[in-house]
């Protein structure tokens, strides 16, 4: 059962020294975040799981390997897409990233009037912006919370639909510009109670912990292939 897990144990999360071994000798100085509430960190609470958000563990394993990393987190609550690139994209680029995760829409795909081209014309000025200003950028395919026990039944296939078509389009968009991009909504445990919250809208400890074991992995991935194209 999922309740006698521990991320120790958890077969989708980090084995031990598994994310010393991910981002061995990593370049990344300066990470940045921006987005929604999934992005500032509203997980809930689970036996056996650090009360840790998915970002600030990232940011705590990326320092890890450089104690020096600088760290900013944008992220607020609430937000649609175009309201995070209005209050969030400015200061980003003004912190001078090398490395900034972008993950927001979710809000928009909440709604049935979501606009999928609105949304990806914002993720795309975000991402062009500081793909152009040198930073790595990671984005996402999120979790498909229409699963969540606490969705009422009569919402569950619109907000599935919508939730799907945003992780598509975000998915194609990370193709086009050359993103590192996590993809979660097609996770095996996608439709599991366990990783999400009682409000209906956001991620348990639990989801957080297996999203930052997707993403150190993907971070990895990439190294690799820098390493190896280098010689």
């Amino acid at each position: 059962m999922a309740s006698r897990l521990t991320e120790s144990t958890d077969p989708w999360c980090l084995r031990a020294g598994e994310s010393a071994e991910l981002l061995h000798d990593h370049p990344w100085r300066r990470f940045v975040v921006l987005g929604d509430s999934v992005a500032e960190g509203l997980c809930e609470p689970v036996d056996g799981y650090p009360d840790v958000q998915w970002a600030d563990r990232i940011a705590a394993e990326l320092r890890a390997v450089r104690p020096d990393l600088a760290y900013l987190n944008l992220g607020r609550r609430g937000l649609r897409a175009h309201e995070v690139r209005a209050t969030q994209l400015a200061p980003a680029l003004a912190f001078r990233p090398d490395l900034a995760l972008v993950v927001c829409g979710g809000n928009d795909a909440f709604r049935p009037a979501y606009d999928a081209e609105a949304v990806d014309a914002e993720l795309t000025a975000m991402i062009s912006a500081l793909r152009a200003a040198g930073a790595d950028v990671i984005t996402v395919g999120m979790f498909d919370v229409s699963h969540s026990p606490a969705v009422p039944e009569p919402l569950r296939a619109g907000i599935g639909e919508r939730m799907r078509r945003l992780s598509a389009h975000t998915g194609a968009l990370a193709e086009r510009l050359g993103t590192l991009h996590v993809q979660l909504t097609d996770h095996p445990l996608t439709a599991d109670a366990s990783i999400y919250s009682s409000d209906g809208r956001h991620g348990s400890a639990r989801s957080d912990a297996i999203a930052t074991a997707e993403t150190l992995r993907r971070l990895a991935a990439h190294l690799t292939a820098t390493r190896q194209h280098l010689g």
